[in-house]
């Protein structure tokens, strides 16, 4: 499958990395080439361009910037270059730095960013992942307890099954949590991830629905 990776910093690297890994071309869009310079040494199926020009190329599209600069980077990338394509978004409405460990956002629990994406770009087909952990464990993570699990969610089954391959590829169990609306559930996962970080600087573990 051909990727376009919107973003530059370590998510971005680390998810286009695993696409690399998995065979797939990846084209990392970005606003600052210098930032991505390594990737010139990375071999067949990696290339840095614009934001417009890696969502031209991508049949699927990753999202992986910071959720304030979610919106202006999709408007870069043009929304007929993301015309019908499935995008995963992996961003978070982050406001802030923690308190006691608990970031801000600057959305409410009854709103989430990917609503607000999902609006502005009707014929865009998001599907919120990677949106729940770190970078360091986004691609084949290996934890004791077997594969964590990666909450989805978004209006397009089609997409979501689409989403659903990759992640089986990147060695995550998926639980789907339906329409656009569940993403005011799933972001704030990050909150509660990024605890342990923040008060015990534990980076590395994975959440997992039981039953």
């Amino acid at each position: 499958m051909k990727v376009g990776v919107l973003g530059s910093g370590d998510v971005a690297k680390t998810l286009g990395a695993g696409f690399l890994k998995h065979g797939h071309e990846v084209t990392m869009g970005t606003r600052h080439p210098e930032k991505l310079h390594d990737w010139s040494t990375k071999g067949t199926g990696a290339q840095v361009a614009s934001f417009s020009e890696a969502a031209k190329f991508g049949q699927l599209v990753v999202l992986a910037v910071s959720g304030a600069a979610a919106a202006e980077a999709l408007r870069s990338a043009g929304a007929t270059n993301l015309d019908g394509k499935t995008v995963i978004d992996v961003t978070n409405p982050i406001a802030g730095g923690p308190v006691q460990g608990v970031l801000k956002f600057f959305t409410t629990l009854e709103d989430s960013l990917m609503e607000r994406l999902q609006k502005e770009f009707p014929s865009a087909r998001f599907v919120k992942a990677f949106s729940c952990v770190g970078a360091s464990s986004m691609v084949n993570p290996h934890f004791a307890g077997g594969p964590p699990t990666m909450f989805i969610c978004g209006n397009d089954d089609h997409a979501k099954q689409t989403v659903k391959g990759i992640l089986y590829q990147f060695g995550w169990d998926t639980e789907d949590m339906g329409g656009v609306e569940a993403a005011r559930a799933i972001e704030p996962l990050s909150i509660l991830w990024c605890i342990p970080g923040f008060l015990r600087n534990d980076w590395v573990h994975a959440l997992k629905m039981l039953r």
